[in-house]
This record gives structure tokens, C-alpha cells and sequence, in this order.
């Protein structure tokens, strides 16, 4: 909302400039390279003998590692997020401990919470989310961002906790996950993959999944393309799949389903030897399939008809495209990124008031959000001799992101007149309903190789934002071999969050009748959005301690998240209109969460390993309420048995064990105030099996069942109830290549 035009365009000039100049120096390199063999091997003679900053970190304590095996060995039901979940420190919730949204759960790192984890689409942010409208209790109607690639097309996928993430910018409090799709292949390849999944439960949703790729090169080992396609369906859960685990009266909806549709072009282009350029391009769309009122309100005429007919009550489409350059030089390594992604969130209007808050009021009318991002991003790596071998990181990420959402805009209180002592607003009809946000970073990161057994990374970044201005990150990382076997690693980090496109919007209006208003107060409220807010951020620290030999691999990670400046819905009393309290959304005070992630690797024999990790909750909390901040499992604990049976035959066995989960234990809005329903779900474990056998060369079947012992958690939104827990399914999934 504030940016101007010198801040939008500016550091993109500046960056479009950095590219070019690489380009220009490229083409000093490939005559340089043409001249002579000697010359060649004296360029490449240039190594970097400290790795890289970012290479390094993906060695912390806070970091896993899924790759495209692990994926095909267990294959996701619906999304990423179901094996992004059984890594240390993650889990899936919602946005908030309310239970509203319940079903539609996001990757949440060490408790923070879905908003604080960054997707990343390889290497850069994706954001689609933030065109779904936030609520007054943190909840938006999305499934979130892990969903847009095809699992049959991803790489691997790294997982950074905790400080490792810091560099990255806003949004990264609780971590990054990077999903890295496959890259163009040397020789023409294909393949086509069919998977489905049944459930035991005919009230539980079906999933159908059809995909293929196609790469190769088109002109020698010059051009190259990866072209693949992807449709997607999981059927809703029935509408009445809860009614046993609810009170009469009351509604609380299933998983609901979805279609997906995903097409994607990458074209990779090896200018020389020291450089390439990759053009990527991909459209997308999930139409949400309605299961029912997931927002809790009493259930309508209109509501019920649409969950009944398996109805698309609203659609996202993501179209986005890159340029990226990356280059390879005697003096270092370069990349250089542009990007633009169109998010259309089209969708069944929806009430804004009170106990109608979220449902969906019409079936005729739909309202589309348009959300644009676009990002330019510069970095370098250069080894550097002072003293000791490092290599010196520094880039520079420049973010635009405008959103129209005139749905949401349509009851802002726009403008105000103070009378004697007192504030009251009035209604007018210039009400706009876009608003937008830049961000321009700059990032110095360094990886210095202390002692032959001692590294140390620290790293500084400042932000100057459109809405809250500037903003300093810093971290410092570090590892000590401790003899041949063990390692201590550790790192602290100052990570921020900006405030988001709902929260700093003044257009932007929530009303109740009394539910959500402060406790103590007789009538209804507006909320209405902030534009002076300032970001969220947190000190973010971790210890630990690794053992590595002869195949053996544990380690142990103490980690603690100090949170403060969250935004909430405010109490402080701004004035009123025709008779109601109007308030906005603040910063509030600290929170703490603090817990220890353990990992265990043992090769049982050549073809058996058995690999294990846990997490395990001290304590998650606002400290002034004492409420979680997303409920999680007390701890959770997640063992997979791999046996590779003979060259083309594996078995796997997966085993998760959840601890019990609590709920919020302190009235936060005025319908509480009379007392929370305190129901706690107890632990539980989901055992599973799995196998894929290599039929011919080409050819590769698979076949599961999950949640053998049909452990089933109905969704009744009392308490910590807040989602439904599947039963037992049955998969299997068909690779054929060509």
C-alpha cells in the first residue's frame, strides 16, 4: 500500500543490470575457455576449498533430506506434506489452536505454525496462500502451498529448522521447505505414472492420480526440456461423517476433496560450459470439493445442498514462470533469478459477520482475488583467503506482491470523524480493495573453515519493507568435530515475519456479533486491518550433538523458539460505530516453544536399515494465556524398516506414534469467556506397510495399506478434536517408463 514507484523498480533495475553483467563476463569466459586446454584446467584449478554457506548448512542439526526414492517408496496420498510431515519437528495444523479450518492442515516447524513456514519451489517463494482471506483467528480456507508439484516429479525435498532458515527472509520463523522438481534429462525419456488410494470407509474420500513427463535434449547437450502433466482427484468425506462425535446442533465438516490439474514446461539452455539458463513455465488449478461447514458456523440450506452434491465451491489457479541464470567462474559461482507468479482465488461468496463468518452464502455468486507476485533475486559465492579459506555469500532479493480482493473489502469502515473525547467511524464509498507490499533484502552470509576440524557461519541481512520498514536478521551457525565419530553443531538466529496483505489493510473488515470481541464487552465489534504494524520475529536457537560410524548414524537436537510481537486480533478500543466497538489487529506479547528432535540410522545388514526419528515438546505457549500456539502432539515419533529383498523387490514398513495433543486452556474472545472445552486426544499410532517390484526394465508396480489397526479421530472441534484422522486404506501405484 505504500510503496512508491522508485521502491518497485529500482532494485529491479538494478538486478536486470547484475544479469547482464554476468552475461557480458560469460562471454569473455567462453572465448577465454576456446583459446586452450591449459587455460581451461587452469580456470578450473580454482575450487572452492571451504564449501558454500549454503551447502554447509544443509548439514545442521535442523535439516532433512526426503528424495525422490524415499517418495517412491511411500508415495503421498494427496500432497507432499504427508511425508514432509514424519520428518523431526514438523507436523500438520491449522493456523491457529481455534479448530476452525480444522481439516486443513499446513506444515508446521516446531510448533510456529503454517504462516511461519516458507515454501520454497525450487529455490524460489511460493505464496499462493496469501490470496485465501485471513481471519480474526489466524485461519485461512487453503490446504496451503505444498500441493502445486506433482510428487512423481519432484527431485528431493530439503527441510531447514530453526536458524539454518534464517537468511531466507521473511516468513521463515519456523522453517523452509524447498521442493526441487527433476531436472531435463541427457537422452530422450519418458514416463507415465497411475496411483490410487481406497479407503476401508466408504464415508472417506477416494484418491485418483494420473501423470507423465517427457525430457530429453533438443539440440545436441545445448537445449534440453522436461514437460510434464499431472490430474489429481480425492473425493470429499461424506457430509455426515462427524455426526456421532458432535452435539446435536452443531456441524463439523470432513476432509474435503480436491481436483488438480498441473501442466509444466522447463527449457534449459547450456550457454557454455561455465554458465546455463533455465526458463520455466506452469499453470495450475485445484478446485476445492465441499465436505461441509468447515468454518464451524451453523450449517444452511445452501450449505448443506452443496455438500451434498460434491460440489467446487472454489478454485485457484496459479500460473507462474522463471528465468534463471546460473554461472560458474574462476572467482566464484553466480545466480541470478526472475520471477512472476498470477494467483486467482475464485470462490462462492462467503459471510464476514459474526456466526456466519466464513460460510457460504451463496451459490450463485462468486468473487475472485487476484494475487501477482513477482521477485528478482542476485547472489554470489566467492572463495576468499583471509587468513583462513571461506567462502564469502552475498545477494540481494527484491519482492513485490499486490492483491485485489474486492469481497473482502466490501464492508471497510474508510473513514472517521472524532467528536467530543471519542472516535466514531462512518461507512463511505471510497473504499479500495488492493493493496500491496514491496520488500528489497540484502544478505552477507560467510562459511570461514575456523581449524581443520571447526566451522563457522555467520550471516547478516536487512530488509526495508513498504509497510514496517527495516528489519536486521542475523545468525550464526557452527560445527566442531569432536574426534572421529561426533560432531557438535549449533546455531541462533534472528528471523522476522512481515505482516500480511489482510492484517495491514485498512479496507479490510471483520464484524461479530460477540464472538471474537474482547472479554467483558456487551455489544458486537469491527476489526478492521493495521498499517502500523511492525513484524513478528523471533530468536531462534539450537544445540546438538551427532555420532556417525560404520553405518550407524544418530544425533540429538535441543532447540528453542523465543516469539514475540505476534499479530492478533486487538483489545485496545479505537472508538465506535452505530454503537459498536471497533478494534484492530496488534502486536501482542512473547511466546516460547522448546523441545528436542532425535534421529537414530541402523544398518541392520547390507539390504536392512531401520531409521527412526522423534520430537518431543517441552512446552509451546503464548506466555501471557498460556494457549498453544497450534496444537501439536506432546511428542511424536516416526520409524521406517527398508528392506531391499532381492534387485528388484523392497519391502518397507513405516510405524508413527503420536502423543497427546491439548488443547487452548484460556478463554481468548467473549463466547469463551464461560469456559473452554478442555477434551484432549490421546496418543495413537498408524503402522503401515509397502512394497514396489521392478516387473521388467521398464516397468515398476507398488502396492500399501496405511493405518493397519483403523485407528479413526472424528472431527468434533471440542478441545484439541479438531481434525479427522483417516482409517485404513489400501494403494497401489503404477510406473511405466519409456
Amino acid at each position: 500500500m505504500h510503496s512508491s514507484g522508485p521502491f518497485q523498480l529500482r532494485p529491479l533495475t538494478v538486478l536486470i543490470g547484475t544479469l547482464l553483467a554476468f552475461q557480458a563476463g560469460a562471454a569473455d569466459s567462453t572465448t577465454s575457455s576456446q583459446t586452450s586446454q591449459e587455460e581451461e584446467a587452469t580456470s578450473q584449478s580454482t575450487v572452492l576449498v571451504t564449501a558454500k554457506a549454503e551447502e554447509l548448512l544443509k548439514q545442521q542439526p535442523g535439516v532433512s533430506v526426503i528424495t525422490a526414492k524415499d517418495l517412491s517408496k511411500d508415495p503421498p496420498v494427496n500432497d507432499a506434506s504427508d511425508i514432509i510431515r514424519k520428518m523431526p519437528g514438523v507436523n500438520l495444523t491449522g493456523n491457529s489452536a481455534s479448530g476452525a479450518r480444522g481439516n486443513n492442515r499446513q506444515i508446521d516447524i516446531r510448533g510456529m505454525g503454517p504462516e511461519n513456514t516458507l515454501i520454497l519451489i525450487d529455490g524460489i517463494p511460493t505464496t499462493s496462500r496469501n490470496s485465501v482471506r485471513y481471519d480474526r483467528t489466524g485461519e485461512r480456507d487453503t490446504r496451503g502451498d505444498s500441493n502445486w508439484v506433482p510428487v512423481e516429479e519432484i527431485e528431493s525435498i530439503e527441510v531447514l529448522r530453526g536458524p539454518a532458515a534464517a537468511m531466507y527472509g521473511s516468513g521463515a520463523q519456523g522453517g523452509v521447505v524447498n521442493i526441487i522438481t527433476k531436472q531435463p534429462t541427457d537422452k530422450w525419456k519418458g514416463s507415465a505414472d497411475l496411483y490410487t488410494n481406497q479407503p476401508g470407509r466408504s464415508a472417506e474420500g477416494a484418491t485418483r492420480r494420473a501423470n507423465f513427463s517427457v525430457s530429453g535434449p533438443l539440440i545436441d547437450d545445448t537445449l534440453s526440456m522436461r514437460l510434464y502433466g499431472n490430474i489429481n482427484k480425492t473425493e470429499a468425506d461424506s457430509p455426515n461423517i462427524n455426526d456421532s462425535a458432535v452435539s446435536s446442533g452443531t456441524t463439523a465438516a470432513g476432509r474435503e476433496g480436491v481436483r488438480n490439474k498441473d501442466a509444466n514446461l522447463l527449457l534449459s539452455w547450456k550457454i557454455d560450459p561455465a554458465q546455463k539458463l533455465d526458463f520455466k513455465t506452469g499453470f495450475s488449478r485445484q478446485g476445492n470439493i465441499y465436505a461441509g461447514d468447515t468454518s464451524l458456523s451453523s450449517a444452511s440450506t445452501t450449505t448443506q445442498t452443496l455438500a451434498n452434491s460434491g460440489a467446487e465451491t472454489n478454485r485457484m489457479y496459479r500460473f507462474d514462470t522463471s528465468l534463471n541464470h546460473t554461472g560458474n567462474w574462476s572467482w566464484g559461482d553466480t545466480q541470478n533469478t526472475l520471477s512472476w507468479t498470477n494467483t486467482r482465488n475464485n470462490r462462492m461468496d462467503e459471510g464476514l459477520t459474526g456466526g456466519i463468518n466464513g460460510q457460504i452464502t451463496s451459490a450463485e455468486s462468486y468473487t475472485t482475488s487476484t494475487l501477482n507476485d513477482y521477485r528478482a533475486s542476485t547472489k554470489a559465492d566467492i572463495p576468499v583467503m583471509l587468513g583462513v579459506d571461506q567462502t564469502l555469500t552475498t545477494g540481494m532479493d527484491w519482492t513485490y506482491s499486490k492483491l485485489d480482493d474486492p469481497f473482502s473489502t466490501s464492508q471497510v469502515l474508510s473513514s472517521k470523524t472524532y467528536g467530543s473525547g471519542s472516535t466514531s467511524y462512518s461507512l463511505g464509498d471510497d473504499r479500495a480493495s488492493q493493496s500491496s507490499q514491496g520488500d528489497v533484502g540484502v544478505f552477507v552470509q560467510d562459511s570461514i573453515q575456523a581449524t581443520g576440524t571447526t566451522v563457522v557461519i555467520p550471516g547478516v541481512r536487512v530488509d526495508q519493507n513498504s509497510d514496517f520498514g527495516s528489519n536486521l536478521t542475523w545468525s550464526l551457525n557452527a560445527s566442531q568435530e569432536l574426534g572421529e565419530m561426533f560432531t557438535a553443531k549449533a546455531g541462533v538466529a534472528r528471523v522476522f515475519k512481515a505482516p500480511n496483505l489482510y492484517q495491514v489493510n485498512p479496507n479490510y473488515l471483520l464484524l461479530s456479533s460477540g464472538n471474537g470481541c474482547p472479554i467483558g464487552t456487551s455489544v458486537g465489534c469491527y476489526l478492521v486491518g493495521n498499517d502500523d504494524l511492525e513484524a513478528e520475529h523471533s530468536i531462534n536457537s539450537e544445540l546438538g550433538l551427532q555420532f556417525k560410524h560404520n553405518g550407524w548414524v544418530s544425533g540429538v537436537t535441543y532447540f528453542q523458539n523465543d516469539y514475540d510481537n505476534k499479530i492478533v486480533a486487538g483489545e485496545s478500543l479505537l472508538g465506535t460505530y452505530s454503537g459498536w466497538n471497533v478494534y484492530r489487529w496488534e502486536n501482542s506479547g512473547p511466546a516460547i516453544i522448546r523441545g528436542f528432535e532425535g534421529n537414530l540410522t541402523v544398518p541392520l545388514a547390507t539390504s536392512l536399515s531401520w531409521t527412526t526419528n522423534g520430537t518431543y515438546m517441552i512446552e509451546n505457549k503464548s506466555k501471557e494465556t498460556g494457549n498453544p500456539l497450534s496444537v501439536i502432539p506432546k511428542y511424536t515419533i516416526n520409524t521406517m524398516l527398508d528392506w531391499q529383498v532381492t534387485d528388484k523387490w523392497s519391502l518397507n514398513t513405516t510405524y508413527t506414534f503420536y502423543g497427546r495433543q491439548k488443547p487452548r486452556t484460556s478463554a481468548e474472545n467473549r463466547k469463551e469467556s464461560s469456559g473452554l472445552d478442555t477434551s484432549e486426544i490421546g496418543s495413537y499410532g498408524l503402522l503401515g506397510f509397502g512394497t514396489q517390484y521392478q516387473l521388467t526394465k521398464t516397468v515398476r508396480v507398488g502396492t500399501g495399506v496405511s493405518n493397519v489397526f483403523d485407528k479413526v479421530i472424528l472431527r468434533s472441534s471440542e478441545g484439541a478434536n479438531t481434525y479427522n484422522q483417516p482409517g485404513v486404506a489400501w494403494n497401489a501405484n503404477l510406473h511405466v517408463d519409456f
